[in-house]
């Protein structure tokens, strides 16, 4: 994992800057992941078998192995000994749901933290910001299961100090902590975390302005999933943005794009081009219903790639998210890696072509 740790040991800022360099890079640890994981995971040395891969003679990351996303739902996947096992994260779901089951060890479970430090330094810079969580207090949650919503509320935590929860124990907006903590950190710069649709729930449709004294001009707002109650409500990403405007006076709204299945490798949202981009831990692939490579500006279903999983087989997988990828040639980004954006969950149908482990 030489290449691994120079990217997460190397100190200057996460960019893309010798693509054809990072290219070569990034496909070399992938090849390198996957061997690792086919002789290490019985089910996943199955897969690899069946579809009778040479990774030697692969020379593009378009070509490397994927798994569908349900695969995590329906098999136990790891690569190291079980009593290495230090975590095991739950994607979020309902009741009537399978779960994905993400297995850890220490040195992975760390990897994600050091890696969603180095993505997020470039919006929320090197010192720890004061933090209002729109979120219930983990002490209010339910633990008997570690899911994705309360390892990213942990995970956005370490960039957050002064943490104020914003939600009581009834669901309610706690205007108390909330007046609180913006006389003590409105003049300065300071972090809100929420889900998607609980900024949407509690910020732009319950809170009350007449209850609160201060206005987040100064907030930088960073969230992520849960567009569905906003799609059924016509809300999307731009009125998102200029409803928190309106109403609070923030203009600093940063999406994040990541999945439980890949947790510490998210894309973030370009506050330029409003695409997501990729990084150096991560890269996107769109796929047509054929599984052929979709050109620019079509949709397609997506799939992720990430060089952090190393613990668990995670590196490639298909998601029943369906997004494109943009040029964003002619606009005013800098980014010279792959920009795209996010349409939204597939209809429920099954994906041909996708082997199971």
């Amino acid at each position: 994992m030489k290449i691994l740790n120079k990217y997460l040991t190397n100190k200057s800022k996460i960019k893309i800057n010798k693509v054809a360099e990072h290219k070569n890079l990034f496909l070399n640890t992938l090849k390198h992941q996957i061997n690792f994981h086919k002789n290490n995971s019985t089910q996943y040395s199955n897969f690899i078998n069946n579809i009778n891969l040479d990774l030697k003679k692969l020379k593009n990351i378009e070509n490397l192995p994927f798994l569908h996303v349900n695969n995590f739902k329906e098999n136990n996947l790891y690569s190291v000994k079980k009593n290495d096992i230090y975590k095991v994260l739950n994607s979020s779901g309902t009741t009537n749901q399978n779960l994905s089951k993400i297995y850890l060890d220490k040195i992975n479970a760390k990897n994600q933290i050091v890696a969603l430090k180095k993505i997020l330094h470039s919006v929320l810079g090197e010192d720890r910001l004061p933090m209002l969580i729109f979120e219930q207090n983990l002490n209010l949650i339910d633990k008997s299961k570690f899911g994705a919503k309360i390892a990213a509320i942990l995970g956005f935590s370490i960039f957050g100090k002064n943490h104020t929860f914003a939600i009581n124990s009834k669901n309610e907006i706690d205007y108390n902590s909330l007046n609180n903590f913006l006389k003590k950190f409105s003049n300065q710069k300071f972090l809100i975390f929420g889900f998607t649709s609980s900024i949407y729930e509690y910020l732009i449709k319950k809170l009350n302005k007449k209850k609160i004294s201060i206005f987040f001009k100064k907030g930088i707002l960073l969230h992520g999933g849960g567009w569905k109650k906003l799609e059924k409500v016509k809300i999307n990403n731009f009125e998102f943005k200029k409803k928190l405007k309106k109403k609070l006076k923030i203009s600093r709204v940063i999406n994040y794009y990541g999945v439980v299945e890949q947790t510490g490798s998210i894309f973030l949202e370009c506050e330029k081009c409003n695409c997501f981009h990729n990084n150096v831990f991560n890269d996107i692939i769109i796929r047509d219903d054929k599984l052929n490579i979709s050109k620019i500006n079509q949709r397609g279903l997506v799939q992720i790639l990430s060089i952090l999983p190393t613990s668990y087989p995670g590196n490639s997988i298909l998601l029943e998210d369906e997004g494109y990828l943009v040029d964003v040639k002619n606009k005013n980004c800098s980014n010279s890696g792959k920009s795209f954006k996010i349409v939204g969950r597939i209809p429920k149908a099954e994906v041909r072509g996708c082997s199971d482990v």
